[in-house]
């Protein structure tokens, strides 16, 4: 969990009894899901610390109230191993998806006992019979990322033990 400060912006037609309820679900509506490079994916806020007093935005005539509050977040590293489910296979590699984070295991980190098979779009090893297509489950390596300022790419591994189809 990480603690954060998001600043809310309501205009004047939310003032009233309901303040704090808005601004909390404001809050909820504009951070868990987004993503930014310092953190990464906010999946939940947890708890709501402090919101403090807002302050008139010259220009808009509404007010910014500080909001200081704990989140759970989910931010891959270098190495880490996930599970995945596959997105798109192709001759280059396969596409996959870590809840919001888009991975890309290409071609060369797939071990060289699989073949892809343009006709059934897939990766099969021809001696145990293993195939990776789409909507499989697959257990990779994130051997690299790439953090934008509100997104993350990364790029994964099947090239190690464990690693491959889950079945």
């Amino acid at each position: 969990a990480v603690v954060s400060t998001q600043s809310t912006g309501l205009h004047p037609q939310y003032f009233g009894p309901r303040l704090i309820d808005i601004v909390k679900k404001k809050l909820f509506t504009e951070v868990e899901g987004s993503c930014t490079g310092e953190y990464g994916y906010v999946v939940a806020v947890t708890t709501i610390d402090h919101i403090g007093n807002g302050v008139i935005d010259q220009g808009q005539g509404s007010v910014n109230f500080p909001v200081k509050y704990k989140a759970i977040v989910f931010r891959p590293f270098k190495g880490e191993v996930v599970d995945a489910i596959v997105r798109e296979v192709n001759k280059v590699g396969i596409f996959c998806e870590v809840g919001p984070l888009t991975c890309f295991i290409s071609r060369h980190s797939i071990p060289a006992d699989m073949v892809f098979n343009p006709d059934m779009e897939c990766y099969q090893n021809q001696d145990e019979g293993i195939v990776v297509q789409k909507e499989d489950e697959i257990r990779l390596k994130i051997i690299g990322t790439r953090v934008d300022a509100n997104d993350i790419f990364a790029v994964g591994s099947l090239m190690d033990d464990f690693l491959g189809l889950i079945s």
